[in-house]
């Protein structure tokens, strides 16, 4: 009962009976409280069976012997001892193991709550890193569409260059087909001349 009450109440003497029933429970310790708990539960049952003896005996003869009393007195202070030390150590097992199990869950949820800790602080950080890339993203992205905004203008202002020098072109060309025209018409003129004096000077010869 004790052992009972240290286990239940949670004290420093508790963490020493806890490390005294896991040293019990490793190596031949098991093995050993086994056979303990099984010669208890044979006395157990011998001194059952002697009292279902004595009782028999009494119903049989239907008068109680005093010795067979003392003997049942006996038998049933050494059942009752018995089952209820078997009790007691049943109840210690269960406690130690339940009290084993919750320490590892606690330990167990720590470890969660740490690595949800562990995972929300990257989350965190990975969320800084995002914003601060996309915070970068958008500087250059407007600096890309100022990029694009100049060369369109000036894209649209040789584009506009390239139709007045078309339409230039043009004008020149036209001005040179006037002027090779008038060229030709010169050149004829000139040859019609050239032959006109050449006809007149042969006819002045003669």
């Amino acid at each position: 009962m004790t052992l009972i009450m240290v286990l239940i109440f949670k004290t420093p003497l508790r963490k020493l009976v806890l490390m005294v029933l896991d040293r019990v429970k490793r190596g031949r310790g098991p093995i050993v409280v086994k056979t303990v708990a099984g010669t208890v539960l044979v006395v157990l049952i011998s001194s059952v069976y002697s009292m279902m003896k004595i009782q028999k005996r009494w119903i049989d003869e239907g008068a109680v012997n005093p010795t067979d009393q003392v003997l049942m007195s006996g038998h049933l202070l050494q059942a009752t001892l018995m089952g209820f030390c078997l009790f007691l150590a049943l109840m210690i097992d269960r406690l130690h193991h339940y009290i084993r199990e919750l320490r590892m869950r606690r330990k167990s949820m720590e470890a969660i709550k740490k690595q949800s800790r562990a995972f929300e602080d990257g989350k965190v950080e990975e969320s800084k890193a995002m914003e601060e890339e996309i915070t970068t993203l958008r500087a250059k992205l407007k600096h890309l569409e100022s990029d694009l905004e100049m060369k369109t203008k000036e894209a649209h202002a040789s584009e506009a260059n390239a139709v007045a020098l078309k339409k230039q072109a043009e004008g020149f060309l036209l001005e040179y087909d006037r002027l090779h025209e008038e060229n030709q018409n010169l050149r004829n003129q000139l040859q019609s001349l050239d032959l006109t004096l050449s006809r007149s000077g042969s006819k002045k010869n003669t």
